[in-house]
């Protein structure tokens, strides 16, 4: 059994050698650095690459296995993944650690009026007077109630916020008082002070936000995007927050990535934005190769995984 991997480990190599003595460990920097000898015959990619590509993977013709160690998967080549029967797994989970305390942060920045501070102080203002709103008793709506969303819920609830959510099926969701099916989106959106967005991008969420949906949330309404920049047209977006129809929003992903220096949101007052790294976190590898580890441990003896698994076909 073959393994490779398209990132450095540091520590984590020596640990994943001792730990399965009888899997041959390829330690490399990504698909660029892994040989054609390495290709035909590894069965196990795992870690992270985003060049990783389609001629890539037919390459690979003995792959059985990828474990990504990012949780969104729709830039992989999915329906060759799932026509090659290739088992799919990402690091679900791991990155909902620090992303509900990004969301948290973004909600706490504005409801404080942080930025507001932070231009006082660059402009030497000193205003007692700044008042900020509380937290408490706030509907936070998240678009999709996976692990992010139940991550955060725990904090929110442990604020006294109203914490909703908006799903496929309205299914039931620990720590969400109240949820909604995809079918009644502009129902939940009315009712909603704060919308965080936590979709992955699949067919059917891909401009799921249209200008209707914010000229039905709340004039007064904080929009969050922590999910797929694809949720939402760049235009609609820009658009939505030049016209205030919304009152703030803070994007952390964004429709065409990396954005431009000239790109219009950087110029928008009341967007703030982060360069996509809600997900980023120290701990994130350790983390998703703990997970990576037990898998292996299982695929070893049933050649089946037990976490994360991934359908190609639906891309969660």
């Amino acid at each position: 059994m073959k393994a490779v991997s398209l990132q450095r480990m540091g520590d984590l190599e020596n640990d994943l050698v001792e730990a399965f003595p009888n899997v041959k460990f390829i330690f490399t920097q990504g698909v660029s650095d892994i040989n054609d000898h390495d290709k035909k015959d590894l069965d196990i990619l795992f870690g992270y690459d985003g060049k990783l590509d389609e001629d890539f993977l037919k390459s690979c013709s003995n792959l059985k296995w990828l474990a990504w160690y990012a949780t969104g998967v729709n830039k992989l080549p999915l329906n060759y993944i799932d026509s090659n029967n290739i088992l799919l797994t990402n690091g679900r989970g791991v990155h909902a650690k620090q992303m509900s305390e990004f969301i948290m942060a973004f909600i706490l920045d504005d409801y404080k009026k942080m930025k507001t501070s932070f231009i006082n102080q660059t402009n030497k203002k000193y205003d007692s007077k700044l008042t900020g709103k509380r937290v408490s008793g706030q509907t936070l709506l998240f678009l999709g109630t996976g692990s992010i969303a139940q991550k955060t819920a725990t904090i929110a609830n442990a604020m006294d916020m109203i914490v909703q959510g908006v799903n496929t099926t309205g299914h039931d969701v620990e720590g969400v008082s109240k949820t909604y099916t995809i079918d009644n989106l502009f129902q939940a959106l009315e009712e909603a002070d704060i919308v965080v967005n936590t979709l992955p991008e699949t067919k059917e969420t891909i401009h799921l936000l249209q200008r209707e949906h914010f000229e039905k949330m709340k004039s007064a309404a904080l929009f969050i995007n922590v999910g797929r920049g694809t949720i939402v047209d760049e235009n609609v977006i820009a658009n939505v927050m030049k016209e205030n129809i919304i009152r703030q929003s803070y994007l952390d992903v964004f429709e065409n990535e990396p954005l431009t220096p000239d790109n219009q949101l950087y110029n928008i007052n009341n967007i703030t934005i982060t360069a996509h790294i809600t997900g980023n976190g120290t701990e994130n590898k350790q983390e998703v190769t703990q997970i990576f580890k037990r898998n292996l441990s299982y695929f070893l003896n049933n050649n089946t995984l037990i976490e994360n698994e991934v359908d190609p076909d639906t891309g969660y």
